[in-house]
């Protein structure tokens, strides 16, 4: 539980951080730090998960896989198909919403195209939104599921709690 208590409280600072670069107008920044709260969060969910993924991954050879590589890095390259396992897990849309994260991803990496014809994001405003998006889902995904768990297992600390506090308030001031 310490793993996925510490990569709960990780994906919370990081959108944290992705908002104030929000508000000083750096978003291909604060895309970036959207991107790595929502990786940090598929790792906390993939250990918070472990038992029913193993019951899900059918062979020995990609549990050890699961354990030794998915949860602990959680790759960039592997994001979809371990938010795939997390989905039949009971993680509804999960694939959507890490789809997103990974455009976020591309556009912190590369920014708009500078015609803007080929790029996902044709200003800042679109990634602006979808960015508060994905912090918003990251926040009802970590209050619905992995704070009861955590709670449940005694690893979530008052330090978790006011990280939660603080990204809920950050988030709705740039909702506003």
């Amino acid at each position: 539980m310490g793993y996925a208590s510490a990569r709960v409280l990780e994906a919370l600072l990081e959108g944290i951080l992705a908002l104030e670069f929000l508000k000083r107008g750096y978003t291909r920044n604060a895309a970036g730090k959207a991107f790595q709260a929502w990786r940090a969060l598929v790792a906390a969910l993939l250990a918070l998960e472990k038992p029913a993924l193993d019951r899900l991954v059918e062979d020995e050879k990609s549990r050890r896989r699961l354990e030794e590589t998915g949860i602990p890095r959680v790759p960039t390259a592997r994001l979809k198909p371990l938010s795939r396992l997390l989905e039949q897990a009971g993680y509804r849309y999960i694939r959507s919403h890490t789809d997103k994260a990974l455009d976020l991803h591309d556009y912190q990496l590369h920014g708009p195209d500078p015609d803007l014809e080929l790029s996902k994001y044709p200003g800042e405003e679109e990634a602006r939104q979808d960015i508060l998006y994905i912090l918003s889902i990251l926040l009802d995904i970590i209050e619905d599921r992995a704070k009861p768990g955590l709670e449940e297992a005694r690893a979530w600390s008052s330090e978790h709690e006011q990280a939660l506090r603080q990204l809920r308030e950050n988030l709705q001031q740039q909702q506003a």
